[in-house]
């Protein structure tokens, strides 16, 4: 205590040294040769009593490992042998106190010779418990059975259990030392018989308790008199501390200047008086903790004077207008106004503020509760202080409709009937005075719906005449004297069945929201009931979502939590009993979990988010997602809930929140290819963190569902066919890779397949070495990163032998919708008869234009000929015939098709681009004014016109040294060659055609020959008479072309046959050239 006050010290506890009588003592027991003895006492003492354990009045070793003595007084022996035998008694001692129990006889009985199976039994389970931080516990687990049972221990909420502060003491006793909060919760001890499922289990919850902390502590202020203070103190414990405020070290009571809410003192109109020190005290039965602050009051003298004439004005009912008048005194000085309000009704009722500028003399408040009353007053405020408060003045708001309906009940008491109950709706969501209640109920099979209008007084009403094993859809509205509120979603309840008389009747159903995230779910069993109940099935679901269970409880329970919900949420919750015969009737309930109270309410911090979040996808319906905790600490369990959605989703109603406490989920029942973000935020008590970082990630794509679609199989070559197929159906299928299998029937009867992959941009591919007489059979998949989907039908190609198969011979083609139907047939289906159309009008459409150019181009030939007949005669240099040999042979050897085919004893101009026809006597110059397409003429015809051309002699102008070109036909081979002129004149028209035409060779630029590659051959052919020479020129080839030799006397005529051509044969001649290559 000082001059500034005083403040009062930390409890100190004193206890005293104190052992009481034994509470339990050991009895005597009889026990089977081999089997489990177990001996019991209990003592209380201060400080905490050490127990052993004599046999036969002489301390009994535990160093073996069949016997184990617990710290709780507990004595256990396994494999009781007759040397166990004897008198038991337990010895509790402390510092200052010893004492003995009674004794207890230990009997073996001797073991008979067989030893029968006998399933796991927990003769001791674990007690529930109740300690403090830093103590040990142990959880005694004790089972008998033949063969001897394992002893396994886990955690009802499947939390991994402490391995630093845990051990198991003898053969399945677990000991938790230096217990912390985190050791609180309910565990489960299980005994298996070993090699088989059969088991039995044994629970018990550890609660564990903590002295208050402060998490948040009050701050000294400095306030002008007049003006109002508040401190704020937040503590948590386990059980949940008591809060009270200190001033000057005494006891603070509340009164209309003072209000203590539950974690905050308000003073309002500050007086001299009240410059202390106070102190906030934080109390349970585990200790108490204290925080001070003081308050510092600033005197002034110059204060206006209280603002006056206040009054109030209803405006809905949420808002009241509120009006004064300046101050008398010291207006002009007044920076600010303060509106004070408050609720007229209850105590300890929270005081508001609103602060306004000096511009205005009202205000309305509309935040105000429908239905209530109000108290208002108003201080005006100057730089040096504040003016007293002014008069008070109350008014109340007008009623609403109410802002949610009842929450409702159904059960039923026999199958034709229901009974609907609800509770009243809280006063801050009724808005007013229930007057009605409208119930609608109708068939989930029908859509008429029956109404029934009920008093406000009633909360409760019987359907009857009901069918029976039928689902009933049940809502209920509430109306004040406004109106009608917003309905009630449907709640289904099925009636039970006509022969379910013998079944277990509903229970008593009583949900209670226990914090925004936690519902208490109690129940009583009717005394009148006489079904043997085995246990119940715990159903529940937040409203709009999937259902959740059942959860199966023993028939001993009667209480249930629900952990991790969301707040501001309606969750419809089902419970039935069942027997061994059946399910019983069930009973029905909603509730809503209450708003996680804000910051603004408790004027607390937040705590921090959850960070570092991390997002994998598992598979194309689940995405693993991790967090860390923030870095705080508290002593109260924390929740977590997860938010998940599709990224531009616009529903609300579909985003998806799941719960858990762990700091890690697997977020399942999610769509294929689908990118979602995902948030965490965690719950402490009653508080919310704000959301976490938002995380994207995307779910993997579904395995293709369906095989590849239009498989189809072509034979390109003989040994060689081209599959083809179109990606799996389905807008969302992925495909990343494609699988051909393909086998001859041989191989596949044996198993053997040839694999080929392709991407899965790719839709084709080439099978290979395929042998002649098999037949193959072909099978395609599609998969991605995800999985392979199924293969599609076998599709058959039959490789036909060499010999069967004609140059004429179309190709066959399968694909997988008709393999079966048409065996080695391609079926020409709308698309390909289209494709075939569209190729042979494009194919008509380049004969056209070719034609065109022909007929262009022959006008130019014309005119060059007569220039190559005027120069045909004259005399030109001599060339070495060596030099005119290679040239000659190379060309021959580029491109054979160089030279076309004409008639034996004539030969054309294919170099200069004209239609010259050269003989014997020179070039031939027609006299025909219209040109003939010999190509498009009727061969009958050409025949008949064939002889009547003449053909002059051949002559050979020769000169030694020079070189020739002499054409080598195989007259004998195609006797109609040697005097059908049309043909071979038509092929020569156009040496771009030359490879297509009879006796050329196939070359690699398809048998084309530019003029551009060899400098020195300008001439195309020369043409004979003569039957081609029994030598041809080596490297020539067999179809006919020229050959090259030295100029000669003209060889006589050989021993050929007669071509049966009515045109005169001139006589044999060669025909020389220069270097310059024009005839000489």
């Amino acid at each position: 205590m000082n001059k500034y006050g005083a403040i009062l010290s930390q409890k100190a506890h004193l206890t005293l040294s104190t052992i009481s009588a034994f509470e339990v003592q050991p009895v005597s027991t009889e026990v089977h040769e081999g089997g489990v003895a177990r001996f019991a006492c209990k003592i209380s003492s201060n400080p905490s009593a050490v127990i052993t354990w004599e046999l036969n009045r002489t301390t009994l070793p535990i160093a073996v490992d069949r016997i184990t003595a617990l710290p709780t007084g507990v004595l256990q022996i396994y494999d009781v042998g007759q040397k166990d035998a004897g008198n038991y008694r337990c010895v509790a001692a402390t510092v200052s106190h010893r004492r003995k129990s009674m004794e207890a006889s230990l009997t073996v009985i001797p073991a008979k010779e067989s030893n029968p199976f006998h399933p796991p039994a927990i003769i001791a389970g674990p007690q529930n418990i109740t300690t403090s931080l830093h103590q040990t516990v142990v959880l005694e687990c004790m089972a008998t059975g033949n063969p001897k049972p394992i002893i396994s221990w886990s955690r009802l909420d499947h939390k991994s259990i402490d391995v630093f502060n845990t051990r198991v003491l003898g053969n399945g006793n677990l000991m938790i030392s230096d217990v912390r909060l985190q050791h609180a919760g309910v565990y489960v001890c299980r005994a298996t018989t070993p090699g088989t499922r059969n088991f039995t289990v044994a629970m018990a919850a550890l609660t564990v308790l903590a002295p208050p902390s402060f998490v948040e502590w009050p701050e000294s202020l400095t306030r002008p008199r007049a003006g109002t203070a508040r401190f704020v103190c937040q503590a948590e414990g386990i059980p949940s501390p008591k809060m009270s405020w200190l001033k000057n070290g005494r006891k603070i009571h509340s009164n209309g200047r003072i209000k203590m809410y539950n974690s905050k003192l308000v003073i309002n109109q500050i007086i001299p008086e009240d410059d202390a020190i106070y102190q906030c005290v934080a109390e349970n039965s585990q200790g108490s903790v204290l925080s001070r602050a003081r308050l510092t009051v600033v005197m002034s003298e110059d204060r206006p004077s209280a603002p006056y004439n206040v009054h109030a004005e209803t405006m809905s009912s949420s808002a009241i207008l509120l009006a004064w008048e300046r101050p008398l005194y010291n207006s002009d000085k007044v920076i600010a106004y303060s509106v004070h309000y408050m609720k007229a009704e209850g105590l300890n009722n929270e005081e508001y503020q609103v602060v306004i500028g000096n511009d205005t003399t009202h205000y309305i408040i509309d935040d105000l509760e429908p239905a209530s009353n109000y108290t208002f007053y108003i201080v005006a405020y100057m730089p040096m202080g504040a003016s007293q408060m002014s008069d008070q003045v109350t008014q109340n708001t007008l009623e609403n409709v109410p802002l949610r309906p009842p929450e409702i009940s159904l059960t039923s008491r026999s199958p034709t009937d229901i009974l609907i109950s609800w509770l009243p709706i809280p006063a801050k969501y009724r808005r007013g005075q229930v007057v009605l209640y409208r119930l609608s109920f109708r068939l989930s099979t029908e859509s008429a719906i029956q109404v029934l209008e009920l008093p406000g007084t009633m909360h409760e009403y019987l359907l009857e005449g009901l069918k029976p094993d039928s689902i009933y859809l049940v809502r209920i509205s509430a109306a004040t004297r406004v109106g009608l509120g917003e309905a009630s979603v449907w709640t289904s309840h099925r009636t039970p069945k006509a022969t379910s008389v013998r079944a277990p009747k509903s229970p008593e159903l009583h949900l209670e929201p226990l914090n925004c995230t936690t519902i208490s779910v109690k129940w009583q069993q009717g005394a009148e009931d006489t079904a043997a109940i085995q246990g119940y099935k715990l159903f529940y679901k937040e409203e709009g979502q999937q259902e959740h269970g059942p959860v199966l409880l023993d028939a001993s329970h009667l209480l249930y939590t629900l952990r991790g919900l969301d707040p501001r949420r309606k969750y419809h919750v089902r419970l039935l009993a069942y027997s061994n015969v059946e399910d019983g009737y069930q009973a029905d309930q909603t509730v809503s979990t209450p708003g996680c109270v804000s910051v603004r309410d408790r004027m607390v911090p937040p705590p921090p988010p959850p960070h570092h979040l991390y997002a994998k996808a598992n598979t194309s319906s689940s995405i693993f997602l991790h967090w860390r905790r923030p870095a705080f600490t508290t002593a109260q369990m924390i929740n977590y809930t997860i938010r998940c959605n599709p990224v531009g989703l616009q529903n609300a109603s579909l985003v998806l929140y799941l719960q858990t406490s762990e700091t890690h989920m697997l977020v399942q029942g999610l769509e294929p290819n689908t990118k979602y973000e995902l948030a965490v935020r965690l719950h402490v008590d009653q508080l919310a963190s704000p959301w976490s970082p938002v995380v994207y990630h995307s779910t993997l794509p579904e395995a293709p569902a369906g095989p590849p679609v239009g498989v189809k199989v072509t034979l390109i070559e003989d040994d060689t066919a081209l599959v083809s197929w179109k990606p799996p159906d389905g807008p969302e299928t992925v495909v990343t890779r494609y699988t051909i299998l393909y086998a001859s029937r041989k191989a596949w009867i044996a198993g053997e397949w040839q694999v080929l992959h392709r991407e899965g941009a790719i839709t084709m591919a080439l099978l290979e070495n395929l042998v002649a007489g098999n037949v193959y059979i072909v099978k395609i998949s599609a998969s991605n990163e995800v999985g392979e989907g199924p293969f599609s039908n076998s599709v058959e190609l039959a490789v036909l032998p060499k010999e069967a198969s004609g140059s004429n011979q179309r190709p066959k083609r399968l694909d997988s919708a008709d393999a079966r139907a048409y065996p080695g047939y391609y079926h020409l289906d709308q698309k390909s008869a289209t494709g075939i159309a569209v190729g042979v009008g494009i194919a008509l459409t380049c004969i056209l234009i070719c034609v065109l150019i022909l007929i262009y181009r022959s006008k130019a030939r014309k005119s060059s000929a007569s220039k190559t007949a005027q120069n045909g005669t004259q005399q030109l240099p001599r060339i070495g015939a060596g030099e005119v040999g290679k040239s000659l042979e190379g060309a021959v050897e580029s491109e054979d098709s160089s030279v076309p085919m004409v008639a034996p004893s004539s030969f054309i101009d294919a170099k200069g681009g004209t239609d010259l026809i050269i003989n014997s006597y020179g070039p031939i110059i027609k006299n025909n004014s219209k040109k003939k397409w010999l190509f498009f003429q009727d061969s009958k015809k050409m025949k008949v016109e064939q002889p009547q051309r003449r053909f002059s002699p051949a002559v050979c102008f020769y000169q030694p040294g020079t070189t020739v070109l002499i054409s080598d036909e195989d007259s004998s081979g195609r006797p109609s060659q040697t005097t059908s002129f049309p043909r071979p004149f038509g092929a020569a028209a156009d040496t771009e055609h030359s490879a297509n035409s009879e006796g050329s060779h196939e070359t690699g630029d398809s048998g084309r020959f530019s003029h551009e590659s060899n400098d020195e051959i300008h001439l195309s052919s020369v043409m004979s008479s003569t039957p081609p020479t029994s030598h041809p020129f080596p490297g020539s080839d067999s179809g006919g072309g020229p050959a090259v030799s030295r100029c000669e006397e003209p060889a006589g005529p050989s021993g050929a046959e007669p071509t049966s051509s009515a045109v005169p044969q001139p006589p044999s001649t060669t025909l020389c050239f220069h270097r310059n290559e024009f005839p000489i």
